[in-house]
């Protein structure tokens, strides 16, 4: 008899978006006619008392208004068939493991153990071959199985004992030929030269054998991702072939070689190679005294420089942290976990440094998407679903932990289909004052917090290391790891308290090499003990707890004295530490596990990175008569030109894509990603406020990137100089100051081995941004190289990425929208020498002119001229206000020229004589929304068809929402309830669960309207913990007059449904009767924002003013329309003036609010839609530009019935909206039109006095 309960839940038609999109795709991607496709979710469960399992059906499992839930089995008709997937054993499931934690809140004493999988229904005459391609669309077999249809015996695995770790005897003596077998049979990273340099240091100084864990630790120690082997290999003979450049290239050459000279004389320990020179420009420049602010540490965690910053008129030390990573071979073969866990490497890097993670940029590299299924390479899941699965897994990963990602951006080149590029770069700051950089003794202890160990991303530096090839899918599962963003998130909130910033000595993120590498670098001398480091499962050899790349994870070095305080700080943020090692005399890494020394290499041994290695390097030159800036397409119907250059893949709109990212969280963003009253003109440059969690500050950072593919396949060298170019321009129009830009770049080449030519292509990249980086007299103090973006014979196009960063003010920030009609147009132009490379000191002068204009306040938009030219960047500055342009005076030729370095400025005709920028006018805005050019007109809406049309497919904005009229009334209450309980400053109760992420904005809006804010962390890591927090939850309400549910990803939206997790716990008795107690006996308020409205809807606080079960009829929320998280700025219209929480809202105002959210929804039928209408419950609705209720999905983004937006209870007093209402401030998204303070927090604390 099994001791399985099995269910599975499925969506009503209405709902089941998943199960619509899937069909789409069999029916339009795959070409299978097939006649209904159906979605289920299977829950196998075990450990679960009947009467737990009872309670938990119809809030856990499913929702009875959207869900139909069948036990054991569900009805399939006969011309259906049936396939299941899940995960791969070792894989992160979020899903079962939220289910567990929701499960586990109903009684704490039970240890329910639960599997999930996807079950899906095709009905229709579907062939053998065609259901065989339908679950290869749907099985990625790097993290996914197909998974029997008969339910198990049990759940519970029996993991046999591991093996004692592999000692390789006989290695040390071992002859040549055996060592090559040996090593040819091991899969290793390492080349045979690093091999045979193990066997040598075995032999004379360690006398003995090797371990397995030996030989994989130091293959990931030495690895390409942990150590830069290619980059710190000696370059020994340069040769520059012959050509046009060849005097310049030398020339950049030579100037690197003499500045070596001075700054190693009298060293002999110093060779040429590709990181010495990427180093060289930051160190020249540091000795000129050109680089004071950066910070000067041992640690490594990212890029660091010391900013002064006023807050409430009080200056103080900050450090301004940026970071650059990739992801590209994780991400090639599994997009989703690959893309998701580059982001949450990004954010550990500054984070370990203790730096507080408030804003990401994402750039990804990739082939054409639109193409066909058919032309799919063998070996390569399709350009379409790595693109679209990758974008869902970097935005699950921001959009949970709570990062507002500020600017996303898709190169497409046709060589991205030897390997996807995936960029992170992120930007993290903290005071000063927190932050303290310290060696670690003898004696010290080292915690390991956060996540738990398993096998998911073992190899996975070595991976990243190694070519791809077509057999890459079928073996490289083991190296991908699983992101779990709640946890990650925990961890930023403790590294933000100061109290426990004080007590870390050095830190250090579990990115690539997991233990050994992580904790192995934290101290010359360390003993760790694997036994201790906590295992996901058991069955774990010594090895994979050694090298597994499991995420969140965070190794700390403490003081012994401050061992319990950090570990009782840990514990108060639900997060799960333990001492694993402790830092010795002797300078050796030593591993222990059950009880045996599996690990004992010197420090020196360890520090060689293996093998000296040595190659040549020929540099070819690029082709003059090929001059990337003089191919110019000859333009015979101008129309025709515009709309093709607007409907090309690297012009065209993004926005499906760019709106997956929550770009708002944070009430820091200062240009959200599309401006304009219809949100169309995209900003070129990401800038955020520094993150002050008290006080007001003016102080904003800014990051751009440039790199344009098909200029550095023609040059590496000008491909180089130009993204250099280009990111400072962005800065420029953006309004910063460029005297003050630091750099990352980003290097990504394709697989180099022994041929010189192929060394040549970096060398020539580096040799440009050297050149740039010492004409502006500007440097990049950090990067990141992957030098494996090889597919069989197929390379990545050479590729150096720059994103500047700068330190501004918000006061001289400029959006790129267009303002006015009447405007004039000015072109400022670079200017270069004969070999196209541009006069660095003009360039420099030029972008300080623009900066002194628009602090008088002369420039009233700017945009740098980019890959489309003119006609790209009037276009997109066109857009966002619908504003029409007259060009003049530009010859056919330059409406298309690649004018990097170039800015477009608007500036109103009686400021043109002042304005002291010398460039041209090149037309004039006008009221007409289209583009006139001689005789050419092209009318707006036919340019934004083209621009919107070339990727709808790949990246959706519409979904086909049904159009309904819409109700369009407004309540006038004529009474409104009144609060019998006044106190002076009302104490609000903010709860934090495992996914939430908007405390912080929460807590501040309520503090800014002048009351008094409790966060209380709910912790469920054990039974007495969650014991704990009921009685933490339950005083803490009992002392509040408000309680406001945030917004986030409570358990990461799961299982399948949002605020699940919030919900159960506060249908806990003890909890539910305090909230009851504040509602009914002090006249309370009750709050929920997105998560927190998903929350409140289904405990049933609204629409019926107290915690009940859901019923079927229920108003609930569910899944947008267009079956992916939505981010933008909503406009909503207050509809009534019933709730105490809208007082200070204009009756019929309208609101511009951002939004984010995957689940935002509103349905009910239409009796209780009537109903909430009559009874002035509807409190706010989506509307459009012009303030009219609406179904268009442009403005009512989730397709939520009659447009709501936002409901309350029967008396007004419990609210919960969508919109994020407490993401605002000063200088907070600027380019978007309306008003943005609908005083919610301000009426709610007002109600009480």
């Amino acid at each position: 008899m099994s001791k399985v309960k099995r269910i599975y839940v499925e969506k009503k038609k209405d709902y089941a978006v998943k199960a619509t999109e899937l069909y789409d795709e069999i029916r339009d991607y795959l070409g299978i006619s097939v006649k209904g496709v159906r979605v289920l979710v299977r829950y196998d469960m075990e450990n679960v008392s009947d009467a737990t399992y009872e309670k938990a059906l119809g809030t856990v499992f499913s929702e009875p208004p959207v869900d139909i839930l069948y036990e054991d089995a569900f009805v399939m008709k006969d011309s259906e068939q049936a396939f299941s997937v899940e995960y791969l054993p070792g894989q992160f499931d979020q899903r079962a493991d939220s289910a567990e934690q929701c499960v586990k809140l109903l009684n704490e004493e039970e240890t329910p153990v639960i599997r999930s999988a996807t079950t899906y229904v095709i009905e229709g005459a579907v062939s053998e071959e065609e259901m065989e391609r339908i679950k290869q669309h749907c099985i990625n077999p790097v993290d996914s199985r197909e998974a029997s249809m008969e339910k198990p015996e049990t759940l519970v695995t029996v993991f046999e004992e591991p093996a004692d770790v592999k000692i390789f005897e006989g290695f040390q003596d071992m002859p040549e030929d055996e060592l090559r077998t040996l090593y040819d049979s091991l899969g290793l990273a390492m080349t045979f030269q690093d091999f045979l340099h193990i066997q040598n240091y075995f032999k004379k100084d360690e006398h003995r054998a090797p371990s397995m864990t030996e030989i994989r630790v130091l293959d990931t120690y030495w690895s390409d991702h942990c150590r830069h082997t290619t980059f710190s290999t000696e370059l020994k003979n340069v040769t520059f072939r012959d050509g046009y450049y060849k005097d310049m290239m030398e020339s950049t050459f030579h100037a690197y070689q003499d500045a070596r000279e001075v700054l190693y004389k009298g060293r002999d320990d110093k060779f040429i190679c590709l990181m010495d020179i990427a180093l060289m420009a930051m160190k020249k420049l540091k000795s000129e005294g050109k680089l004071a602010d950066q910070e000067e540490s041992d640690e490594i965690n990212a890029c660091s420089i010391v900013v002064p910053v006023e807050i409430d008129g009080e200056t103080e030390e900050w450090l301004v942290s940026f970071k650059n990573e990739t992801h590209n071979h994780p991400t090639e073969i599994e997009p989703f976990g690959g893309a998701a866990t580059c982001l949450g490497g990004a954010i550990r890097d500054p984070l370990s440094g203790r730096s507080y993670v408030y804003q990401a940029m994402r750039v990804t590299g990739a082939a054409d998407p639109t193409k066909p299924l058919s032309e799919t390479m063998k070996g390569k899941l399709p350009q379409r679903k790595i693109v679209t699965g990758a974008a869902q897994g970097y935005s699950s990963y921001g959009n949970q932990i709570g990062l507002a990602t500020g600017l996303v951006n898709e190169i497409y080149h046709p060589d991205y289909v030897a390997k996807r590029m995936e960029i992170g770069a992120v930007m993290g700051a903290a005071p000063r004052r927190c932050v303290i950089r310290e060696n670690s003794d003898p004696g010290d202890k080292i915690i390991l917090l956060g996540g738990r160990t398993g096998r998911d991303g073992c190899g996975g530096a070595t991976g990243s290391s190694k070519a791809h090839t077509v057999e890459s899918l079928d073996t490289c599962g083991a190296e991908v790891q699983k992101g779990n963003a709640p946890t990650e998130r925990k961890i930023q909130r403790l590294f933000r308290r100061e109290e426990v910033a004080h007590l870390i000595k050095k830190c250090n993120d579990f990115g690539a090499g997991g233990v050994s590498v992580a904790i192995g670098e934290l101290a010359d001398g360390l003993r760790v003990n694997l036994d201790l480091v906590p295992k996901k499962y058991a069955g774990l050899d010594g090895t994979e707890l050694a090298i597994s790349e499991s995420q969140e994870r965070m190794a700390i070095v403490v003081d012994s004295k401050d061992v319990d305080t950090m570990l009782g700080y840990a514990a108060e943020e639900n997060l799960e530490a333990i001492v694993v090692a402790e830092v010795t005399e002797e300078k050796r890494l030593v591993l222990c596990w059950r009880g045996k020394e599996i690990v004992n290499l010197s420090r020196a041994f360890l520090d060689t990175n293996g093998a000296h290695q040595e190659t040549d390097v020929v540099v070819e030159m690029p082709e003059e008569p090929k001059n990337y800036f003089k191919q110019k397409p000859e333009i015979t119907d101008v129309k025709a030109a515009w709309m093709d250059t607007l409907a090309d893949l690297n012009v065209c709109s993004q926005k499906g894509l760019v709106e997956m990212f929550d770009s708002s969280i944070g009430a820091g963003t200062v240009t959200m990603p599309y401006g304009g009253i219809y949100q169309l003109t995209p900003i070129q440059t990401m800038i955020a406020k520094l993150p002050v969690l008290k006080g007001k500050t003016d102080t904003v950072t800014m990051m751009s990137y440039g790199y344009d593919p098909y200029l550095s396949s023609w040059s590496p060298y000008h491909g180089a100089v130009y993204a250099v170019i280009h990111s400072v321009a962005k800065i420029a129009a953006s309004g910063g100051d460029v005297s003050k830009i630091r750099f990352t770049f980003q290097e990504y080449f394709e697989r180099l081995g022994d041929k010189p030519e192929r060394w040549g292509k970096p060398m020539a990249a580096l040799l440009g941004a050297y050149d740039a980086q010492i004409g502006l007299g500007l440097p990049s103090i950090g990067g990141k190289d992957s030098m494996s973006g090889s597919f069989n014979e197929i390379d990545v196009p050479p590729t150096l990425v720059s994103f500047a960063v700068d330190v501004a003010s918000a006061k001289t920030v400029v959006t790129p929208e267009l303002k006015k009609a009447g405007n004039v147009l000015v072109k400022a132009d670079i200017q270069k020498n004969a070999y196209d490379i541009p006069d660095y000191q003009y360039v420099l002068s030029l972008y300080q002119d623009i900066y002194k204009a628009i602090q008088a306040g002369k420039i009233q938009s700017a945009y740098a001229v980019g890959f489309g030219g003119v006609i790209e960047a009037v276009s997109k500055m066109a857009f966002g206000n619908k504003l029409g342009v007259k060009l003049e005076g530009l010859t056919k030729d330059e409406l298309l020229a690649k004018e990097y370095g170039s800015v477009i400025l608007e500036v109103a005709p009686e400021e043109l004589k002042s304005l002291g920028v010398a460039g041209t006018v090149i037309g004039h805005v006008t009221e007409d929304a289209a583009f006139v050019y001689e005789n050419t007109t092209v009318p707006m809406e036919d340019a934004l068809a083209a621009w919107t049309k070339t990727l709808e497919d790949v990246f959706p904005t519409q979904s086909d929402v049904t159009q309904k009229a819409v109700p369009t009334e407004v309540y006038q209450a004529k009474e409104i309830y009144v609060c019998k309980h006044k106190v002076a400053k009302p104490k609000v109760f903010i709860p934090v669960f495992p996914g939430t992420n908007c405390e912080y904005d929460s807590a501040k809006a309520f503090e800014r309207a002048g009351a008094e804010v409790q966060t209380a962390v709910f912790k469920n890591l054990d039974a007495q913990g969650i014991r704990d927090s009921v009685e933490l939850f339950s005083k803490g309400i009992r002392d509040a007059q408000i309680i406001m549910f945030p917004g986030g990803f409570s358990a990461g939206d799961e299982p399948d449904g949002s605020g699940k997790f919030i919900a159960t716990a506060f249908r806990n008795e003890k909890i539910q009767d305090e909230v009851m107690k504040l509602l009914n006996e002090r006249d309370g308020l009750a709050l929920g924002i997105c998560n927190g409205f998903q929350a409140v809807i289904k405990l049933g606080l609204v629409p019926y003013g107290e915690i009940r079960p859901q019923k079927e009829d229920s108003p609930t929320l569910t899944m947008n329309s267009i079956g992916r998280h939505q981010s933008k700025m909503v406009y909503t219209k207050v509809v009534t003036n019933k709730s105490p929480w809208l007082q200070k809202a204009a009756l019929g105002g309208v609101y511009a609010i951002p939004a984010s959210h995957g689940e935002g929804r509103f349905v009910a039928n239409k009796e209780w839609i009537d109903k909430l209408f009559a009874n002035g419950q509807v409190a706010t609705q989506y509307v459009d530009a012009d303030g009219n209720p609406t179904m268009i999905e442009d403005y009512n983004i989730n397709g939520s019935y009659a447009a709501i937006e936002g409901i309350t209870s029967p008396d007004g007093r419990v609210l919960g909206k969508m919109a994020h209402s407490e993401r605002r401030g000063d200088a907070v998204a600027i380019n978007i039109y309306g008003d943005q303070n609908q005083y919610i927090f301000e009426s709610g604390v007002e109600y009480f006095k």
